[in-house]
Order: structure tokens, then sequence, then C-alpha cells
């Protein structure tokens, strides 16, 4: 199944109910939200930054996650960045394809 990296910034409102639910009930809202897509979260860090959550997530495609970044960012209490990752053996057959391709100027 694809991994995805999501990162979400909270905005006051999301940071309002971080405060008064706490970490782990947002934890497990983001396991819930990955579960009802046919997913399911494999790892979920807060941080210090610019992006308050950091959390890797198997969904089953980029629809999966496309449906699970728009709700959320529908929602107004928080901003996410959507990551599509790529495993090593992904990156080699990537490398192994040939296309056409020409570099500007060229």
């Amino acid at each position: 199944m694809p991994k995805y990296l999501i990162e979400a910034a909270y905005t006051l409102e999301g940071v309002k109910g971080v405060r008064s639910a706490g970490g782990s009930a947002r934890r497990d809202a983001v396991a819930k939200v990955a579960e009802s897509a046919g997913g399911r979260l494999e790892t979920f860090y807060f941080a210090f930054g610019d992006r308050d959550v950091h959390t890797i997530v198997d969904l089953p495609d980029n629809e999966s996650a496309a449906a699970v970044a728009l709700t959320v960012n529908a929602s107004g209490a928080v901003k996410v960045s959507t990551t599509v990752l790529l495993t090593p053996e992904e990156v080699d057959a990537a490398a192994e394809r040939s296309v056409d391709y020409q570099p500007p100027g060229g």
C-alpha cells in the first residue's frame, strides 16, 4: 500500500482543540480518518516549527490521499500538506525507465 507523509499546521481553532482533548486524541482521530479511507496510521509525531504534526499513513491510492486532504483542510482547524513517499525499489524501477526529455534551451 502506498505511503504518504502528511504534515499538518493547526489554526487557532485546531490548537484549542488539541489543548482541550489532548495529543493522543488527535493521534486517534488521524488513525480513524486513515482507516475510514481504507488505510492505516503508521507514525504520528508532534513537532516544533512550521508544522505541528508529522505523520505517515498507508492509503490505498492517490485518490484516497486527496480525499483525506480535502476533508481535513475543509474543517478549517488544520492545514495539511501531503507528500507521496517512494521506496528505494520504486526509485530503482524509475531509474531504469527511459523517457524523452529536452532541457530548456537544448
